[in-house]
């Protein structure tokens, strides 16, 4: 049975990646039992899409769903995976707020797990959705 990695665990792991410092996303909730995972990004002025637009660009909410999707997988197996393939769809501009991911995962195989991610802004919009696949054997 895989370790029940905690929200200060699965931040600790975070933690250790600066890419991922640096946009200082945070895990806010771990929920085992339904194996979802939610976690936080602030809007920085590097996010944007236009230097004093408040729009965030297409490239730090993709980074988000991402890792969103990878922790929720390392929640659940007790052990980092790699990712194989994700995708984005924009739903609508996130301008002016910080980012909070919801990653649920949906399946996890032998060599393969899916998670599906909801990004939301400060006033529960819903901006983004995206969906990842990685690997799932520890190696």
């Amino acid at each position: 049975m895989a370790e029940r990695l905690d929200v200060d665990a699965l931040q600790a792991h975070l933690e250790g990646s600066p890419f991922i410092t640096n946009a200082e996303m945070r895990v806010v909730a771990a929920d085992h039992a339904n194996e979802s995972l939610t976690m936080t990004m602030p809007l920085k002025p590097e996010f944007e899409r236009a230097a004093g637009t408040g729009q965030f660009h297409g490239g730090p909410i993709a980074a988000l769903i991402d890792t969103a999707g990878c922790f929720a997988l390392i929640m659940v197996l007790g052990h980092g995976v790699p990712t194989v393939n994700f995708r984005t769809d924009y739903l609508r501009p996130a301008i002016n707020t910080s980012l909070r991911a919801v990653a649920s995962v949906r399946r996890v195989g032998r060599t393969v797990g899916i998670a599906d991610v909801d990004v939301f802004d400060d006033s529960d919009r819903l901006v983004a959705v995206g969906r990842g696949t990685f690997g799932s054997q520890q190696g």
